[in-house]
């Protein structure tokens, strides 16, 4: 299986019971061998653009993610499980058999559309009440994703302890065979916050380098992998995403030319259904009902 057979999974599968779905998925991608998780790692931080906004096929998708990473846990040496359906809690748990931590995690996926991200849609100070007695609390994010500039979520991964990493460094540790053994404690790796925070200063704790570049460092470090390995890895990661972006591209240029084809009634049908104007009016004469039964 590849990222398009799973994307076609999703897609097929959408319109069944949403629990039955998430069975299946995580069924297909549990038995995934490590070739093939390794390709739709690089492209499971895309969410495509021609799977609807607000869908199911979203949440699925959503969904796909969370499955994806406990996959690579378990890859890693650690055994890992997808929380199912609760809310106000990390979608993912692993644990370590070998030296005895757990952790919880989280996964992210974006739209190569979606300019508008602010720290609300990283949650990482979530993830810090989320963490509860685990150990440790990973965030993994499309590495291109994270702010270019300085922001509070990189303050308050640190403030918290939280470990933030990508779907690339994922890659990275999956192509250099990293598993948890009697001489890799990837503990060192979950905990890198930690470390950073004594070496940060409170003026500069927003910054983004403390990650990028001190953090990039300091897991090659710890993995003895060659800093331009993981560099290597970025710039491949960075080129699939250009040719996933112009791919993306040519779906909506697709699209402009399907809505000029638009009759003026079907127009009209099209932006009132964009709009989600019936559900709007719909919202508010449900909230004006509970008002009136509640006098």
């Amino acid at each position: 299986m590849n990222f398009k057979d799973l994307k076609k999974l999703i897609q097929n599968i959408s319109s069944n019971n949403f629990d039955l779905a998430t069975q299946k998925l995580q069924k297909v991608i549990f038995a995934l061998d490590k070739k093939e998780l390794i390709d739709i790692i690089l492209d499971i931080g895309t969410i495509p653009e021609d799977i609807p906004h607000d869908s199911t096929e979203e949440k699925l998708f959503s969904k796909a993610t969370d499955i994806v990473l406990a996959k690579t846990f378990r890859e890693l040496g650690l055994k890992s499980t997808v929380n199912k359906g609760r809310a106000n809690c990390a979608d993912v748990v692993a644990k370590s058999e070998k030296y005895g931590y757990s952790l919880v995690a989280d996964a992210k996926a974006f739209r190569l559309s979606r300019t508008a991200k602010n720290q609300k849609d990283f949650k990482v100070k979530s993830m810090s009440d989320w963490k509860g007695d685990n150990d440790f609390a990973v965030l993994v994010c499309p590495y291109y994703q994270y702010p270019k500039s300085n922001s509070q979520i990189y303050g308050q991964a640190l403030d918290n302890n939280i470990c933030l990493l990508s779907w690339e460094h994922l890659l990275l540790f999956l192509n250099n065979s990293i598993n948890e053994n009697n001489n890799v404690n990837l503990s060192k790796i979950w905990d890198i916050s930690n470390e950073l925070a004594s070496t940060v200063s409170v003026k500069n704790k927003d910054a983004n380098d403390n990650f990028h570049l001190k953090g990039n460092s300091i897991i090659c470090k710890y993995l003895k992998i060659d800093q331009n390995v993981l560099n290597s890895q970025l710039k491949r990661c960075r080129e699939a995403t250009i040719v996933r972006g112009k791919e993306e591209i040519i779906f909506w240029e697709e699209k402009i030319k399907e809505v000029n084809t638009y009759s003026k009634q079907r127009a009209i049908k099209e932006l009132l259904k964009a709009l989600k104007l019936k559900e709007k009016i719909s919202a508010i004469n449900k909230y004006i009902s509970l008002i009136e039964n509640n006098k």
